[in-house]
């Protein structure tokens, strides 16, 4: 019998059993009620052969040189550097909304707003929008409520159900105005796509005789937990190895404290019978459409094909017994369900043999890298000298 089982092959899962088959030489039992591996950085090739990300783009990008190096175990990678462009106002300029995109949008008022910018915050440095709505000063006061408007708000309305105000400054900070002519969307010192894809990444990983795998499957088909004397079974056998849970907290505890609140997203695929479709991988859309984003695959893939595959998102309500409406994306980090959080929390350190990892399990905001990084800290912290 495997001495570790892990709810979940997403990013979380997968490190961990990766790192607790290789390095510990141990069993390893992973749960995955999808019918794949990867999480929601699954990747695979459509009908036409082109690669998409089924659950919308992933770029990786990090700080981090053990997470870098990790990862460079189990792949190659092309460089890339992600550049998103947004619609406002009949233009397509660089978002974040940088110096370009003052020039572009505000020509008369950009040079004496740079200089402002500059003397005030200081050259390269990022800027968060509800922070610059606080300055006095008459046309900074004017370029924040400008952008605020044409980039900020409706984005936020229809990617976040509520106005920006209402969120964790954690998340208006991902949106800043950054004062550099720097276009690129991340600045983090390694960046980059897998030469072939992600999956493929998660295959070698897991290509392993400690790591079993049950697709398919909803840990409560198969395993059953007595909460009053903390014991787990699997398959109606008491199960007295460690649990590694990557799911959503709120459904472990049987949502007694009530339910965490998610952000969903539908996806609108196509392919089209042209090279390219758009300029760069990823275009906002603001204040058009219902959609937030269109992602064109092969800009991120570099791969060649006569089509191209871009998907639209549209933001919506979680809502885990509709389907299409089950898949929760985006914990929204606001003071309530931090609170609400911290219940679950509470019950969770009551398990000695049960760690709760990843964005779900521990309802939080988190990159990919972040998750990596988390993943294999807890294996050093946590699981490595038991």
């Amino acid at each position: 019998m495997s001495e570790y089982i892990i709810i979940g092959a997403g990013l979380a899962g997968i490190v961990l059993a990766e790192r607790i088959s290789t390095i510990l030489d141990r069993k390893v039992l992973i749960i995955e009620k999808r019918d794949h591996i990867g999480g929601n950085c699954f990747d695979y090739y459509n009908n036409e052969g082109i690669l998409v990300h089924k659950y919308g783009p992933h770029i990786f990008h990090t700080e981090s040189k053990e997470v870098w190096n990790y990862l460079s175990n189990f792949t190659k990678w092309n460089e890339y550097q992600h550049k998103v462009l947004g619609y406002i106002d009949g233009k397509k300029v660089p978002i974040p909304f940088n110096l370009n995109t003052l020039k572009e949008l505000l020509p008369k008022k950009s040079t004496v707003i740079k200089d402002k910018l500059i003397e005030k915050f200081g050259f390269n440095i990022k800027v968060p929008i509800l922070d610059l709505r606080e300055t006095k000063e008459k046309d900074l006061k004017f370029l924040a409520n400008f952008v605020y408007e044409k980039v900020f708000f409706n984005y936020t309305k229809k990617q976040w159900g509520m106005k920006p105000e209402g969120l964790d400054p954690s998340v208006t900070a991902r949106v800043p105005v950054y004062i550099s002519k720097d276009n690129r969307y991340f600045q983090d010192k390694y960046q980059g796509m897998p030469k072939k894809d992600y999956t493929a990444i998660f295959e070698k990983m897991l290509r392993n005789e400690n790591i079993k795998i049950m697709l398919n499957t909803s840990f409560k088909d198969v395993i059953s937990i007595d909460f009053e004397k903390n014991k787990i079974y699997f398959q109606d056998h008491e199960f007295k190895g460690k649990l590694i849970f990557t799911g959503k907290i709120d459904e472990f505890f049987n949502y007694k404290f009530g339910e965490l609140p998610y952000r969903s997203l539908k996806f609108d695929f196509e392919t089209l019978n042209k090279e390219y479709f758009q300029e760069v991988g990823t275009v906002n859309y603001p204040n058009d459409h219902d959609f937030t984003r269109i992602t064109e695959f092969k800009h991120l893939t570099r791969q060649k094909h006569p089509k191209t595959t871009i998907v639209k998102e549209y933001p919506q309500v979680h809502d885990r017994n509709v389907q299409g409406k089950d898949i929760p994306y985006y914990p929204i980090p606001k003071k309530e369900n931090e609170e609400l959080y911290a219940k679950y929390k509470e019950e969770a350190g009551k398990w000695d043999n049960i760690i709760f990892v990843g964005r779900l399990a521990e309802y939080k905001y988190y990159n990919m890298d972040i998750v990596v990084s988390r993943a294999l800290n807890i294996f050093k912290e946590q699981i490595a000298n038991e």
